[in-house]
Order: C-alpha cells, then structure tokens, then sequence
C-alpha cells in the first residue's frame, strides 16, 4: 500500500506529539490563555496560542509508550483517525467547550473567582476524559489495529512499572 505525504506527515505530527514532554506541557495552555485574557497580555496570548499550535511538533518521538501521556496521545489518535466511538466520554468533551468558554469570558470580565473556578473544571474535565480515553484504550487493546503506523518501540515483554 502506497503511503500519502497526508500520512506520512499525520505519522510525523502524532509520533513526535506522543512524547510526554508535548502533552503535560500542554497542560499550562489554557491557565496561560485565561491569565492573559485577565490581564489583557495580548502578546501572552498570541504566544500561548503559537505554542498550542506548534507544541505537537516540537520533541522527538518518544523511546517508548510507558508514559501515561504518551498513551493519551496514542489512544486520542486512534479515536480521531478511527472515528471510534467512545461513548458517554463525549459527554465531558461537549460539557468542556462552554466551560473553556466561560472562563475565557470571565477573564475577560476580569471576574478572577469564575475563571479560576471554570478553568479548573474544564482541565479536570478534559483530564476526565483523556484518562477514559486511555482506559478504553489499555482494555481493548488486544482487539485493535493500534498504534497505526508507529515507528514507537514495542512495550511488548516489557515488565509494567506500577
């Protein structure tokens, strides 16, 4: 089968976008965004927003998948390019988007409690749902084509840290 530069590039932005550096950095992206709405640090948030949008790119591959995060980012692949249903997950990815909104608003509004306050539910809520991601992932993982078209070392025979 004839590999696409829309693969191969798809292969490149995931692969390097599963190193765990790329995903817990990410983490400070929103808190970043809402602290800089509230202050009106419009450079902060120009940058904060070049950052999300180059960060996947931005580390190698990791060595392995051990890493939670490296799972997240694995397991959120298969979901999008397999259109994988994941259930009642969706239900906290749609819950998320007007609570992200909210806070933008709120800092915006400069009303410091609202935007701490939905800042913080919409990181656990995202957190909520990248770890069923991965839980759906771990558990089917025997039946599944995945990951696709990794060049990532296989775990196999690996002992598990716990």
């Amino acid at each position: 089968m004839k590999t696409t530069s829309r693969e191969t590039l798809g292969d490149f932005f995931w692969n390097r976008h599963a190193n765990p550096k790329s995903g817990w950095s990410r983490t400070v992206v929103l808190p970043l965004l809402v602290y800089a709405v509230g202050e009106r640090r419009w450079r902060l948030v120009v940058a904060t927003l070049v950052f999300a949008v180059v960060n996947p790119v931005l580390f190698a591959p990791p060595e392995n998948t051990e890493a939670w995060m490296t799972k997240v980012v694995l397991a959120e692949r298969y979901w999008r390019t397999h259109d994988a249903d994941v259930g009642s997950l969706n239900v906290l990815n749609l819950v998320n988007v007007p609570v992200t909104l909210y806070a933008l608003v709120a800092a915006y509004r400069r009303d410091t409690g609202g935007a701490t306050v939905a800042t913080s539910l919409s990181m656990t809520l995202k957190l909520a749902f990248v770890a069923g991601l991965v839980r759906r992932f771990e558990d089917d993982l025997p039946e599944l084509d995945f990951p696709p078209t990794t060049d990532l070392p296989s775990t196999e025979g690996t002992p598990r840290r716990r």
